[in-house]
């Protein structure tokens, strides 16, 4: 009788993800009712395409292997300096009915789950990377969000309507940021679609304008740095970063744009909104003390202008250093959160962003907020009746916040049992880096080199977030996702380290 195969990192990694969704109560596979459901849905778009605007420049910016594309861009200019900017959503909710099995699935779990082994889609692959994505050379239906925005950056007119478009270029991060910044080729596929060059350089123009007023009112100039596990052959060969570009910025900015528009579309017709927002941060003391630390004084209430300031000198000043910074002002923030709100109620804005009007609506094939946020959108625009009661949409929130906070510590978890896989063969390694969590239930220190943040179990005593130590890693346990450091040496933020 044959052996089994012996259990690769990649069996592992798959194991513990699906172990850790059932114990946050997630789904990580679709019920036979969902999959018959997406299997019906018919291959040609919806009834509801509106305009015809497949001859526009359409392209989409993502990650260089995603699939599931969610929103297309273009622009147009005028001669007084305004730009015109569209985004184009895909329609989702045609092929996902509310009380279907296949909504059911998606508000279980609320967002697609992205792990080193697989992504867990919160819809079937037949429709999110396939009939309800944008994908190049298909025609599609999508809500469209037009933005004018004039030379100084400031959103003027703006709308929203149902159209057919067409993805003329699948564009990555990768190679789209580089060529803004200069650094780069244009990427091929840029060069084969008439007019996109100029067009990218427009949508390039307004975002810039857009970022440059948002930072004027105090949203925040952040950086953080993304890992993303690699595998080869069945095991963790790496640990790659990946940093902010202009591409990226780029996407960000009209992203931000689009779902203030939406926000504000939807309060225009008195309807209610599932908003985003980062309340008042609670730990400002902190964030002032790690100023304090680095020759800056901040004001003792919080205020987003001057942490802004404060942020953007740091970034100058220091530049390789500011993603750990952004890292400790991040964690000390807060969470984000759903909150519903509704016609003649106190809005609580989004304090990283610097906006009261804002909702997540660009998104649906990968987050349920959207999907909620969508069909307020398609309500509105027929003057149909609400599809969601208040206590309804109120649970929500709710739900969708609380599994966000599970998808965050599952996504964590197998980041650090990845993690825990490449540093088995480092036991006793001392490491440079900075606390990202001091409180009754731990402490956790971040590693610049590779970008992993594990447990701090010995002289853990005093530290607190944004604190700079030198660790020795003493324990692996990538089943249960540990990486287990002691403190050698210690020094605050922007001193010597110790």
């Amino acid at each position: 009788m044959s052996k089994a195969p012996p259990e690769t990192q990649r069996d592992l990694l798959l194991r513990v993800a699906r172990r850790a969704m059932r114990e946050h109560g997630l789904e990580p596979d679709f019920s036979p009712e969902a999959l018959a459901e997406a299997e019906r849905v018919p291959d040609a778009p919806g009834g509801e395409e509106g305009k015809d605007l497949r001859d526009l420049p359409w392209c989409s910016i993502d990650n260089d292997d995603s699939r599931d594309l969610d929103q297309l861009t273009v622009a147009d200019s005028r001669s007084d300096g305004t730009s015109i900017l569209y985004v184009a959503v895909a329609n989702v909710i045609g092929a996902v009915p509310s009380g279907s099995a296949l909504d059911g699935h998606a508000r279980t779990n609320t967002t697609s789950v992205y792990t080193p082994p697989r992504v867990f889609p919160m819809l079937p692959e037949r429709l999110s990377t396939d009939l309800t994505s944008l994908a190049p050379d298909q025609d599609r239906a999508a809500m469209v969000i037009e933005i004018h925005v004039d030379a100084e950056g400031r959103i003027g007119d703006s709308g929203v309507f149902r159209a057919l478009v067409r993805n003329r270029a699948k564009l990555a991060y990768s190679g789209v940021g580089p060529w803004l910044e200069g650094s780069g080729p244009i990427p091929p596929a840029i060069g084969r679609v008439p007019g996109l060059e100029a067009n990218l350089r427009m949508q390039d123009g307004a975002a810039q304008r857009l970022r440059s007023l948002r930072h004027e009112h105090g949203a925040l100039a952040l950086e953080s740095i993304e890992v993303r596990p690699q595998l080869d052959d069945g095991r963790v060969s790496a640990l790659p970063t990946e940093r902010p570009n202009r591409a990226k910025e780029l996407i960000e900015d009209l992203m931000i744009a689009s779902n203030e528009t939406i926000a504000r579309f939807l309060e225009s017709r008195r309807f209610p909104v599932l908003r985003r927002v980062v309340r008042t941060p609670k730990r400002w003391a902190r964030i002032a003390e790690i100023a304090k630390d680095l020759g800056e004084a901040l004001p003792d209430q919080p205020d987003p202008v001057a942490l802004n300031r404060f942020l953007e000198k740091r970034r100058a000043a220091d530049p390789v250093r500011f993603p750990d910074l952004s890292l400790s002002v991040i964690k000390l923030l807060g969470r984000g959160e759903y909150v519903a709100s509704f016609p003649g109620e106190e809005i609580t804005g989004h304090f990283g962003l610097a906006v009261s009007d804002y909702t997540h609506s660009t998104a649906p094939n990968r987050r349920y907020p959207d999907v909620i946020t969508q069909r307020l959108l398609r309500a509105a625009l027929d003057g149909g009746t609400l599809p969601y009661g208040r206590d309804e949409l109120i649970g929500l929130a709710d739900h969708c916040t609380q599994r966000e906070d599970d998808v965050n510590k599952i996504e964590r978890l197998l980041d650090k049992a990845a993690a825990a896989c490449l540093l088995s063969s480092h036991i006793g390694q001392e490491f440079d880096g900075i606390v990202t969590g001091a409180s009754e239930k731990g402490t956790w220190v971040r590693v610049f080199d590779p970008h992993v943040e594990g447990r701090v179990e010995q002289g853990q005593e005093g530290l607190d977030v944004g604190d700079r130590v030198r660790v020795r890693l003493v324990h692996t346990d990538p089943e249960r996702g540990f990486i287990d450091f002691a403190r050698t040496g210690h020094a605050p933020v922007g001193r010597p380290r110790g």
